[in-house]
């Protein structure tokens, strides 16, 4: 599509490649039209200057052949008048031979110069003959193309006042509408569009696809619309989570197309959908939205923003790529499977090493804990065993020193038990 603008009324419209092609064709006649023009124009002013060119080289020789023929005459009369005296017998006849010779000359001069005009003439006729063809030739050209030019520009004109027209009526009819639709009623009316659209041909297109709306809202948000399609064998080939946004033109606020990408990408991850597509009107006159559809996977993996013309041909694209690659997906499945059985062996391995490796240690520490009483128990009885020995050396020590008192060690240096122990001795002899 490109876009024309009109020099009469200002307005901007958009063309196909047929209708610029015969855009483009119009402004190729008028070049040709003013070609032709202008090689007419030349054609006219190389005659003018063949006709003079050709008058000025005839006037030219005829002057130079009267100038030739009047220095001869004048040559001839001063021969006659300076030998007038010597030949006045002969002037007679020799005057008029020279006469008719000079008459003849000159009679053959004039045929000359008039078989030379004769045929200037006809050169001049037969070169404006070849023009004058030409020029008929070309103005009936151009009469012709004037003709199929001005029916094209009159076929063309109705044809696009027509398609401006029924825009115009289309345009207005739109607005029309939406100044009577609350937001809430705009955004439903952009999805049951492309609910319809996609229900016209889903059983052709689409019979085994997932068309519905997004109610799922336990994540906090949700979509608008889920599209997931799938093959024979119940394995999913694609999936896309829709959003739909419009808005009135009488929004005070106007909300652009980013706002929405960080939500519409929250909602796939939750859904688990593998495409994000935003099908969009916000912001109209944006150029880059307006060219078709838009990969925005630079900020948001696997995210497209479309206007609805587009809504059936990306899911159609997407589909078809993704039927592409399902032999590859299935091939990726089984390898998975394999993989979880693997894995699943793999786990139930190491769960069995972790407990036995779990009992091995606790196992490990009762026992190392029961050494470690032991040893304690042993330090213990080995300090009981130290302190018992200690006592018996002490026991030991006290009797031998008990074994070794006597009277005299108890009474030396003390002369009152002296006394007392002799006066018990004493009683104890007077007693026997």
């Amino acid at each position: 599509m490109r876009e024309i603008k009109c020099p009469n009324c200002g307005k901007t419209f958009n063309l196909d490649e047929a209708g610029y092609a015969d855009i483009l064709h119009q402004v190729r006649d008028e070049a040709f039209d003013k070609a032709l023009h202008e090689r007419l124009a030349l054609a006219e002013q190389d005659k003018k200057a063949a006709v003079e060119l050709a008058e000025t080289k005839v006037a030219s020789e005829m002057e130079k052949e009267a100038a030739k023929r009047d220095v001869e005459i004048e040559r001839l009369k001063a021969e006659l008048k300076s030998s007038a005296e010597l030949v006045e017998a002969k002037v007679t006849g020799v005057l008029k031979d020279e006469a008719a010779k000079k008459d003849t000359e000159i009679a053959r001069l004039k045929e000359e110069l008039k078989a030379a005009d004769v045929a200037k003439q006809l050169a001049l006729k037969e070169a404006l003959g070849d023009v004058e063809k030409e020029r008929d030739n070309l103005k009936r050209d151009l009469e012709v193309k004037d003709v199929e030019q001005k029916l094209r520009e009159s076929s063309l004109k109705e044809k696009y006042e027509t398609q401006i027209r029924d825009r115009d009526d289309a345009i207005e009819r739109l607005k029309d509408l939406k100044a009577k639709l609350s937001t809430k009623m705009v955004g439903e009316t952009l999805e049951q569009h492309c609910e319809i659209e996609f229900n016209k041909i889903r059983a052709t297109a689409f019979p085994r696809a997932y068309f519905e709306k997004d109610n799922d809202a336990s994540g906090g948000s949700k979509g608008d619309y889920v599209f997931r399609d799938s093959e024979e064998a119940s394995t999913e080939s694609i999936s896309i989570m829709f959003e739909m946004k419009n808005e009135c033109d009488t929004t005070a606020t106007k909300k652009k197309n980013e706002d929405f990408f960080k939500g519409l990408d929250k909602d796939r991850n939750e859904k688990g959908c593998e495409y994000a597509v935003l099908v969009s009107l916000l912001e109209p006159d944006h150029e880059l939205y307006n060219t078709g559809i838009v990969d925005v996977s630079h900020r948001y993996p696997k995210m497209y923003v479309i206007r609805p013309q587009f809504f059936i041909p990306m899911i159609t694209l997407l589909r078809n790529a993704a039927q592409n690659s399902l032999k590859y997906k299935a091939e990726l499945a089984l390898v998975k499977a394999q993989n979880v059985d693997i894995t699943n062996f793999e786990d139930e391995l190491d769960s069995f090493k972790a407990a036995f490796g779990k009992n091995v240690d606790l196992a490990s520490r009762r026992f190392q804990t029961t050494i470690d009483e032991i040893d304690k128990s042993i330090d213990h009885l080995q300090k009981t065993k130290e302190a018992l020995l200690g006592t018996d050396r002490n026991l030991r020590l006290a009797n031998d020193k008990a074994q070794d008192v006597t009277i005299k060690k108890l009474t030396r240096g003390n002369p009152t038990m002296a006394a007392k122990f002799a006066e018990l001795e004493k009683t104890d002899s007077n007693d026997d």
